[in-house]
């Protein structure tokens, strides 16, 4: 039941029924087709499966029909991977400056911060402007930070508070990019290819996880963190340009002339009137704290439990990098075929399960499997929170209930950091770990239990 007090805006969209063809309108007003073969029984035995395959990679790649979306994936892989760039140099000159593991933990909770405070209200903001010109500002404002990083970086002025005020500036503009970048994608391809859409960009986003750090620890080795950060400044240059160049319709959402606390209340009163959308946060919310907190701790994990030193770290993060893209591509590839909501329940019990298993093992290729699943775990369920929210958001919702995603995501992360920290000097790091999974386990259970309708989801 729909009790949020504005008015809705209905869109007739077409639905796959079934079909062989799936119908859908490109940016620039062109009609396309996109076909699946069927499979003709007068072919050679050996072709009817080869077309079969054709058609599957056609599925999992549809929605790169469309030339926004094209660009968009282009920028986000370039400016990801320098973004990648600039995390693992940041860290390094924090540790090099300060000699202190606290200080790194500070630098991270100092850009979560802003995420609790700023995000709630950046989803009114993005109900209310053109998304596309927000971002291009948000992208351009972090641009700008990692120029002045580089710049005190170069000049050898720069000192630990400055890194700490850049990263809560950034934190308080990515409240305004996170948010804006959801709820953007269905512009660029609409609601019938935006499940694939959801799951191509996480394929992007990991892939630059994996390129990023590579890149950047060896530019960090030869050349220094300063040219770290200015690569990254300008790697933003790839999707401000790729942005400016998309082909949009003049469009955009009515400015409301309600306060901007009337707006937030209209969100949160109609995410409390739709039992699937509560649900779908209050899970995102759970595995956000406990469920991904591991990855603080992993480097000592490896160094201490696995005896496996850095090389070792960078092979459970690269194994844990290639299951995430994996997930993303099974989402890609199966997620338009029904049963959203069974895949989230299976990995939603699944990953705690894996997680405990790694927090107890010993043997170093036996934690690469369990990195490779628990990457898997990690992309399914988030992919299948964001296409389960977004394909069921009242489009003039869209900023409001993406901006709570965001807030559950990256908001209260950090607090489930420094929780497992604490707990892993007090009672080991294998038990702390495993008590944060059966947290996990507990959370998913209570949510599905509550609302069973969420298994059910399509």
């Amino acid at each position: 039941m729909k009790s949020w007090q504005e008015p809705a805006t209905e869109t007739k969209m077409p639905i796959d029924g079934g079909g062989q063809a799936l119908s859908t309108t490109g940016a620039a007003g062109a009609k396309m087709e996109l076909l699946e073969p069927p499979l003709n029984p007068q072919l050679p035995p050996e072709v009817a499966p080869l077309r079969a395959r054709q058609a599957r990679r056609i599925e999992t790649f549809r929605a790169l029909q469309h030339r926004n979306f094209q660009l968009y994936l282009f920028g986000q892989l370039v400016s990801l991977a320098g973004t990648w760039m600039q995390i693992v140099a940041q860290g390094w000159l924090v540790y090099q400056l300060s000699g202190s593991e606290a200080m790194l933990g500070l630098v991270g909770f100092a850009s979560a911060i802003p995420a609790l405070i700023v995000t709630p209200w950046a989803g009114v903001v993005v109900d209310q402007v053109r998304k596309r010109d927000l971002i291009v500002a948000t992208q351009t404002s972090a641009m700008l930070l990692a120029f002045v990083l580089a710049m005190l970086t170069f000049t050898g002025a720069v000192e630990v508070w400055h890194i700490i005020v850049l990263s809560a500036l950034l934190g308080v503009v990515n409240a305004f990019d996170g948010p804006a970048r959801q709820a953007f994608v269905v512009e660029m391809v609409g609601s019938q290819d935006l499940p694939n859409a959801i799951a191509l960009n996480s394929m992007t986003f990991n892939a630059a996880r994996v390129v990023g750090p590579a890149f950047g620890g060896i530019l960090l080795a030869t050349v220094g963190a300063a040219w770290c950060f200015t690569f990254n400044g300008l790697s933003f240059l790839a999707v401000i340009v790729s942005l400016l160049m998309m082909q949009l319709s003049s469009t955009h959402a009515a400015g409301n002339r309600r306060s901007p606390w009337q707006q937030l209340k209209s969100g949160l009163h109609y995410v409390g009137g739709e039992p699937e959308l509560r649900a779908l946060l209050w899970l995102s919310l759970s595995f956000s704290t406990f469920g991904i907190a591991y990855s603080t701790v992993l480097p000592s994990f490896v160094d201490r439990i696995l005896n496996g030193g850095a090389a070792g770290f960078g092979m459970l993060t690269a194994a844990s990098g290639i299951g995430a893209v994996t997930g993303a591509f099974l989402v890609a590839t199966f997620g338009d075929r029904g049963q959203r909501g069974q895949w989230l329940f299976v990995a939603a019990m699944s990953f705690p399960i894996v997680l405990a298993l790694f927090a107890f093992n010993r043997n170093f290729p036996v934690a690469l499997a369990l990195a490779v699943l628990l990457g898997v775990g990690f992309m399914l369920q988030f992919t299948l929170i964001n296409t389960l929210l977004q394909t069921r958001v009242a489009n003039e919702m869209r900023g409001r209930v993406m901006s709570l995603y965001t807030l559950t995501f990256f908001g209260f992360t950090p607090f489930g950091n420094l929780a497992l920290g604490a707990l892993s000097e007090a009672i080991g790091m294998p038990v702390a770990i495993t008590l944060f999974a059966a947290l996990t386990l507990g959370a998913a259970l209570i949510v599905f239990r509550q609302t069973p309708a969420l298994r059910q989801m399509p």
